[in-house]
């Protein structure tokens, strides 16, 4: 076992290293560029063996790791954001191949207006691809993740592509101490991909995501599809308990912090819920009853166990650090949707929208929409959705409005 000071980038790449994965189809994309770097680097040293080809866009990408993947290859490859988004067309076909390739997303802000922070509306744009989604919070998880992904995916019962979601430059670029699963441990964790086990062989042709013209048949591989989602959460319950006897390290559907006894609950995912974390940690000093419960499984979706994890509290604040346009934010709608119409649910279920394209949320915030929380109880009425936004930041976003609008007319006057 060793121990290692790495970024979020650097975790991905060992975690894919460790995986024994063998074919790296890449194309660079900020704020992930460094994962597909890293193992070329290593590649190139001969310090790991496989095959890493550089292709033309997101698109190709993800449809040559599908090919390669279904060849009986173990296959790892990496992107973030608008190359997410560029490559969904085929997120959806390799899911429908039913292939067990293991792809990190870095979470970036989606255009437009373009950014290069982070938020997650490029990894809950996949929620639905058929792809599982495993979100990480911190740099070891990241690592953890693409092992236990990387099994999970080759499992007989799912044999389905799994995303490991991380931030970008929250976690990408930070710096954190990581312990390294050693090899012959991983080898227990996770044996060697058996090629046989796949039946894609030029001397053996079959169809694979035959063209279905009729409702009937495709309606029928699409819900087989979505029962093999179902059965990844078995499959992950049974990895996390295995990684657990192995490695030492425990992980649930939801990672929890203090929510047992808690009055109100945060609920948020991915390197920004560790702010949420400190923010109970605080107000427990202060003597209010908060906690923390963070979906680290995103598909499939740990309804159940959100259920059972928010029973009997007295509200939930659901942080979202994304937002469905005309809806609000989307995991507020995933919460609220596994606990509509269940006994002993949270009288008061909040909804704040924070963090969107890397914008910071504060200790004073997460105060803030606790005390609110209790209040509305208190009232029995819920609060409306709001942005977490500042009245400083609406005056500096006027004053540049402004002066956009002052340049905007003197170039209008030089044009004349």
């Amino acid at each position: 076992m060793t121990r290692l000071l790495l970024t979020g980038n650097a975790a991905a790449a060992w975690g894919a290293r460790l995986a024994g994965a063998e074919y790296f189809p890449v194309f660079p994309i900020t704020p992930q560029t460094e994962i597909i770097e890293t193992l070329g680097r290593w590649i190139d040293r001969g310090e790991m063996g496989g095959r890493m080809v550089t292709l033309d866009s997101e698109h190709s990408m993800i449809t040559a790791a599908g090919a390669g993947a279904a060849a009986g290859v173990r296959t790892f490859t990496a992107t973030s954001s608008q190359g997410l988004l560029y490559g969904m067309e085929m997120l959806y076909t390799v899911a429908g191949w039913r292939v067990p390739l293991v792809m990190v997303n870095v979470s970036r802000g989606l255009s437009a207006p373009i950014t290069l922070e982070p938020d997650h509306n490029d990894i809950l744009a996949a929620r639905d691809s058929g792809c599982m989604i495993l979100h990480a919070a911190t740099c070891q998880e990241t690592v953890d993740a693409i092992l236990l992904a990387t099994r999970i995916a080759e499992d007989p019962r799912v044999r389905l592509p799994v995303i490991v979601n991380l931030d970008g430059f929250y976690l990408s670029f930070t710096r954190e101490p990581v312990t390294l699963p050693d090899a012959t441990l991983v080898s227990r964790f996770l044996p060697d991909l058996d090629p046989e086990d796949y039946a894609f062989r030029a001397d053996k042709p079959v169809s694979e995501a035959v063209a279905v013209l009729g409702g009937g048949p495709y309606s029928y591989f699409r819900y087989e599809t979505h029962l093999a989602s179902l059965a990844g959460g078995t499959a992950f319950d049974e990895a996390t308990q295995d990684y657990a006897e192995i490695f030492g390290r425990e992980y649930g559907a939801l990672q929890t912090h203090k929510s047992d006894d808690a009055e109100v609950v945060f609920v948020q995912m991915g390197s920004f819920a560790t702010k949420a974390q400190d923010a109970v940690d605080r107000l427990r000093d202060q003597g209010i009853k908060a906690g923390l419960v963070r979906p680290f499984l995103i598909r499939p979706w740990p309804g159940e166990a959100l259920r059972h994890a928010l029973k009997n509290k007295k509200a939930v604040v659901v942080v979202d650090q994304n937002i469905s346009m005309g809806m609000g934010g989307v995991l507020h709608g995933e919460v609220a949707s596994a606990l509509y119409g269940h006994a002993q649910m949270p009288p008061v279920l909040m909804s704040a929208i924070g963090g969107l394209g890397g914008r910071d949320i504060v200790y004073g915030e997460y105060a803030a929409l606790a005390n609110e929380a209790l209040q509305a109880v208190e009232r029995g009425e819920t609060p409306p959705p709001r942005l977490l936004y500042t009245e400083t930041e609406l005056r500096e976003i006027r004053k540049l409005q402004a002066i956009a609008a002052v340049e905007h007319i003197e170039h209008e006057e030089d044009a004349s």
